[in-house]
């Protein structure tokens, strides 16, 4: 993978952009460069096996049927009267592992806390930046990211922690491929036909990666990709409008592409909006994303690297504001809340020590869920409609006025046959 050194000029312009608007913006990868620079030396040895029950190859066998998921739990609708679990989602965006180890490193922290992410994968940290013409970005000549690309082993430790990352339970989404944001071709100027030929180029690059880097001999990404991919988030948050329509047609369950307030979620055009949330900015007096992209920019400005003095007291005001915001949830109305980041040292790596003491934090504690955008959706499918349109009439923070024995009452409508959590078909 692309080595971490490259704050150039195109970077402090693309800051400049995101920071324009209230959007999550990686700027300058983690997992790419546009200068192709040499990633870390080749790790000894084979390559990880293949899971052990029947593998069936998908096309070049960049990916393969393995069967189902492991570690996914079955959801199970609330029963009347019950107090909804407060879910917590910890998302990547533009996923993939370099010479930081920050992807392998966040596994294991999540392993460690009985927690399963979602992983934002973006499509061409799959494509070697010498074959960069076979990206054909909307509204951009061919082979132009503005993220660069990957180089071979770049490729190869990826798809390690892809595989890795999904028999463990995590979810692999989407952040799509070259990451354009602002005006002149950006996401946000992009037809609804403009959406759906980038979504398929994101999966073509990660269902043909053994071709376009030459591992034939390399095991497979243990899942279909055309089965697995079910939500994302847009670069720099836009371009929603279009992205959604071009998702609800081509079979997406979700999107986290907004801003939203720590409420219950609602379906958007058939989609589940789970979009970032403001949480308290301890020291100001304005509330601040879920992410830490936007913590940044209103601490260091689109400088990556501030003033070092600062750094710890940085890092403390994200971790206390997302600590404040899970915890007025869990004692108020248990809307599930949703953090963004990335595998950045913006600012000596205080972000990243932000979330990882967050995780600790929270995901162990009763009544907690430390899920994957797949595994949320799955719970919200399996509820009563009724159940869940209740719960969005309490406000931020707002737990029931009397209890959530009394709130939830009422007996739930049965859950449709085929839907998880529905009692077994009588026979």
């Amino acid at each position: 993978m692309a080595a971490t050194h490259r704050i150039a000029a195109r970077t402090v312009v693309a800051a400049a952009v995101c920071a324009a608007s209230l959007a999550g913006c990686a700027i300058g990868s983690g997992t790419g460069s546009g200068e192709g620079t040499q990633g870390p030396e080749k790790e000894k040895g084979k390559a990880a096996p293949a899971p052990k029950n029947a593998v069936r190859l998908i096309g070049d066998g960049s990916t393969a049927y393995t069967g189902a998921q492991p570690h996914l739990p079955r959801p199970e609708r609330l029963k009347p009267g019950q107090k909804p679990p407060q879910f917590v989602v910890f998302s990547w965006d533009g996923a993939g592992e370099d010479s930081q180890k920050l992807f392998s490193h966040f596994r294991e922290v999540a392993k460690e806390n009985d927690a399963t992410m979602t992983y934002f994968l973006s499509g061409v940290y799959m494509l070697p930046k010498e074959k960069r013409d076979l990206y054909r970005p909307p509204q951009h000549s061919p082979g132009r990211s503005d993220i660069g690309f990957n180089d071979e082993q770049g490729i190869a430790d990826t798809v390690k922690q892809l595989r890795l990352a999904w028999l463990e339970g995590n979810e692999i989404g989407t952040h799509f491929n070259g990451h354009f944001c602002g005006p002149g071709g950006g996401v946000g100027e992009w037809s609804v036909e403009e959406w759906k030929e980038e979504i398929r180029q994101a999966k073509q690059f990660v269902k043909t990666w053994k071709t376009n880097t030459g591992m034939k001999n390399a095991a497979p990404l243990p899942f279909d990709y055309d089965k697995e991919l079910i939500g994302a988030r847009t670069p720099c948050l836009e371009g929603q409008e279009n992205f959604v329509k071009a998702a609800s047609d081509m079979g997406f369950r979700y999107d986290s592409s907004g801003v939203n307030n720590q409420v219950w979620p609602e379906k958007k055009q058939g989609l589940w909006d789970l979009s970032m949330q403001l949480v308290p900015f301890p020291g100001h007096t304005f509330e601040q994303l879920t992410m830490d992209y936007n913590f940044m920019v209103n601490q260091s400005g689109t400088t990556t690297q501030g003033d070092p003095a600062k750094h710890e007291l940085w890092g403390d005001q994200m971790r206390d504001g997302l600590l404040q915001g899970f915890q007025r949830a869990y004692d108020g109305n248990r809307a599930p809340l949703i953090i963004g980041n990335h595998f950045e040292s913006w600012n000596g790596g205080t972000y990243m020590r932000a979330v990882e003491e967050v995780i600790e934090t929270v995901c162990t504690k009763d009544e907690v869920r430390c899920v994957s955008f797949r595994q949320l959706v799955d719970w919200l499918d399996a509820q009563d409609p009724k159940v869940l349109k209740k719960l969005r009439t309490l406000g931020v923070g707002e737990a029931p006025k009397k209890s959530w024995a009394s709130f939830l009452s009422a007996q739930p409508a049965p859950a449709p046959k085929g839907v998880p959590g529905a009692p077994a078909a009588k026979q």
